[in-house]
């Protein structure tokens, strides 16, 4: 028994050793399994992709340090004059309400008291109101640009720098019309923002919105050009926005749209939204317009802008094809003021611009600001297309007034309707004075207008003067209808209507 006993402890070892081996190769197993299945999980940093995306943040965040120091955080605060009410009871007075008996017996022996409480006379109060928007440091002394819609009507401009440094700003000066604004800060050696030229900006470029939006200050947004030269947005008076998806918020107002070589772009405006917040479209105004108004601001303290003193309009397929044009590029002249510089230069109602100074002219809005960018007294070179012919006509340029030029966009016309669906009368000395137009004027008057008639969807209005149908003058009703008869036969009427001070031309398409 002895002699056995070493197998037997010997024996006993064995299956030991074998589930220690055994559970080796498993853990061995498991763990390159587990190797396997992590490596396969691991996202590769070494990529090209990833190492493109890396240097795009690296970008970014380089240009924040740049260019954030020197955008502004701007509240503002308004004095609104209003009526403090002295009524006793904080809702609708209760005297009114029911009538004298039934106060009396409501308020018993206090009713002579609450009567002469009633009576005693509302009393002016002012109420302030505070806003926000953003603004950036244009120079090292503390010029600052911004917008007129966030400065403009302020009574204390309150600036706020990224470290912390705070300061009362003045107000250089603000231009509506463009919804610029200059203010200054009193400081030396502040940091700055370079600006860029803005007319060499492509869409599809990146872009980055700074400012303060929601009075979160020191915030960017990235996203890229979507679109340039927007007009007709309803935002100013001279329009020729950039549009871009990169996040704007109420309080980006006024901050700086920046290029990748941290330099601005744009001075961000607007938004585009049915919410109130971000949905993709946002507008800035380009810093080479923003440039000009700033220095009349400065300089002048005011802004001065080149008049021609014309009604321009879009010119639409039916309007070129009745003026025997075979596209819509350029801007038809709907009205020519006598006394204006383009009066006295022998522009006529009917000519369309195709060139200014050289360059082509393709919409209204876009031309208008070219015009607007000119200094008063400026002399310009027009090409316009009348009846068939190319004129180049020289105009020296006036000073935009009050009002200036207006420009119609023109509503679209319906199609397929079997009558203008207005009546008119012939224009007496009497209804002249009577309407506004003077003596000299000749057509027929607009007096009845069908709802949801070809002449109403064209905008006609009674009151208006109908001078021509298909360029050619009418004075009497009975050459308007005769003129209206034959137009039947070209498919398409031309009208030149007028209404007050000024006139324009409506195209109405029959039916077939």
């Amino acid at each position: 028994m002895n002699q056995l006993k070493p197998f037997i402890q010997s024996s006993r070892q064995r299956p030991t050793m074998a589930v220690v081996l055994t559970l080796a190769v498993i853990g061995s197993l498991a763990y390159a399994v587990q190797a396997d299945t992590k490596s396969k999980n691991t996202v590769d940093t070494s990529t090209a992709a990833i190492r493109h995306l890396r240097s795009t943040s690296e970008a970014f965040s380089a240009i924040d340090k740049a260019v954030s120091p020197a955008v502004v955080s701007i509240q503002v605060e308004r004095t609104l004059n209003g009526i403090a009410s002295n009524h006793p009871l904080p809702f609708n007075d209760p005297f009114e309400m029911f009538g004298e008996d039934f106060a009396k017996r409501f308020f018993g022996d206090r009713y002579e008291e609450f009567k002469e409480r009633k009576t005693v006379p509302e009393q002016p109060r002012q109420k302030r109101i505070s806003g926000q928007g953003s603004g950036f440091i244009v120079t090292p002394d503390g010029v600052i640009l911004t917008n007129h819609h966030v400065v403009g009507e302020a009574d204390k401009v309150m600036v706020q720098l990224k470290d912390g440094r705070e300061y009362e700003a003045k107000l250089i000066g603000s231009d509506p019309r463009s919804d610029v604004a200059v203010i200054k800060i009193d400081d030396k050696n502040l940091p700055v923002i370079p600006l860029a030229d803005s007319d060499r900006l492509d869409v599809g470029e990146w872009v980055l919105a700074f400012g303060s939006p929601f009075g979160l200050t020191d915030s960017m947004t990235a996203g890229i050009v979507s679109a340039k030269g927007r007009t007709s947005v309803g935002i100013a008076d001279y329009e020729n926005f950039i549009q871009t998806d990169a996040a704007i918020n109420p309080g980006n107002s006024g901050g700086p749209l920046v290029n990748l070589d941290g330099q601005v772009v744009g001075i961000n405006t607007a938004i585009a939204s049915r919410s109130g917040g971000y949905q993709g479209i946002g507008f800035a105004i380009p810093i080479n317009l923003a440039k000009n108004i700033r220095d009349q601001l400065i300089n002048e303290g005011t802004v001065r802008r080149g008049f021609l003193g014309i009604m321009i309009q879009k010119l639409t397929p039916d309007l070129a094809k009745s003026f025997g044009l075979s596209d819509t590029k350029g801007v038809l002249i709907g009205d020519v003021s006598k006394d204006s510089p383009s009066g006295k230069a022998g522009l006529q109602s009917g000519d369309v611009i195709v060139e200014l100074n050289g360059k082509p002219v393709v919409r209204p809005g876009v031309f208008r600001n070219r015009v607007a960018m000119l200094a008063p007294e400026t002399d310009v070179t027009l090409t316009v297309l009348r009846n068939g012919q190319r004129k180049s006509i020289s105009v020296t340029l006036g000073v935009l007034p009050n009002q200036g030029e207006v420009t119609l966009q023109g509503k679209a016309q319906p199609e397929n309707v079997d009558k203008l669906g207005l009546s008119v009368q012939n224009l007496s000395k009497e209804l002249a004075s009577r309407l506004g137009y003077s003596a000299q004027e000749s057509g027929v008057v607009v007096n009845q207008v069908a709802s949801g008639s070809l002449a109403a969807l064209a905008g006609i209005k009674p009151g208006m003067l109908i001078r021509e149908v298909d360029r050619q003058s009418v004075h009497t009703v009975a050459e308007f209808r005769q003129a209206v008869k034959k137009s039947q036969q070209e498919g398409v009427i031309l009208l030149r209507v007028q209404d007050k001070e000024f006139s324009r031309y409506l195209t109405l398409r029959w039916e077939d």
